[in-house]
């Protein structure tokens, strides 16, 4: 029996196997070494608790005891602040602008590639294109730092690892230029949190 949202005592993710906004989420929690109880849905047959708690059924929806979180932006922020150790973002106000408008600009340009991508036909091999020009032109803000634009793990890397982790999936081979933005994957895919954010499907995505 599905367990009513309402009367959830511990942190509960609705997520989906997949996504990269999911990921994101999980990859959050997973670096604050957060227990969390993770709800798998399937996004064409949402469930009626999800739909309870969030008007508009997007994917991820966070559930703390009586508050419910769903814009994936307020929800990382939220566990940074709820979780503050470690923190993943930095202290001056400069640099927090800069990760949250490198955020804003990754889920406006690359995101909606890999959407494109995924739903396969004659639009992927442009999307593919588009995508792979993006994360070409992005190459300073990862020689910048040893992570994204940052000298520790943040918020941005939550965002920007997914991404990374899918791209072979993808088809997407950045060649030597990319060869930074390859280097900064593998620096975090070799981390703890990361392999516990991973779903058995995300898994997959690299296996041979």
């Amino acid at each position: 029996m599905v367990q009513n949202a309402r009367s959830r005592t511990v942190l509960a993710l609705y997520t989906t196997a997949e996504d990269v906004q999911c990921h994101r989420t999980r990859l959050v929690l997973a670096a604050k070494g957060v227990s969390y109880e993770r709800v798998m849905v399937d996004p064409e047959k949402p469930p009626a608790d999800l739909v309870d708690l969030n008007p508009y059924g997007t994917l991820p929806t966070l559930v703390d005891r009586d508050l419910t979180l769903y814009d994936t932006s307020v929800v990382c922020e939220y566990l940074d602040e709820r979780y503050p150790h470690p923190p993943l973002m930095p202290i001056d106000p400069l640099s927090r602008a800069r990760l949250r408008l490198a955020s804003v600009r990754i889920e406006r340009d690359w995101l909606p590639e890999i959407n494109v991508i995924r739903a396969g036909g004659k639009p992927a091999e442009a999307a593919r294109k588009r995508l792979r020009e993006h994360l070409l032109e992005a190459l300073p803000l990862f020689k910048a730092s040893r992570f994204f634009l940052n000298p520790e793990m943040s918020l941005a890397d939550c965002l920007v690892a997914p991404v990374v982790w899918r791209l072979s999936m993808l088809g997407i081979d950045l060649g030597k230029d990319g060869k930074p933005i390859i280097d900064y994957g593998e620096r975090l895919f070799h981390t703890q949190g990361f392999a516990r954010s991973l779903t058995p499907e995300e898994k997959a995505m690299r296996e041979l």
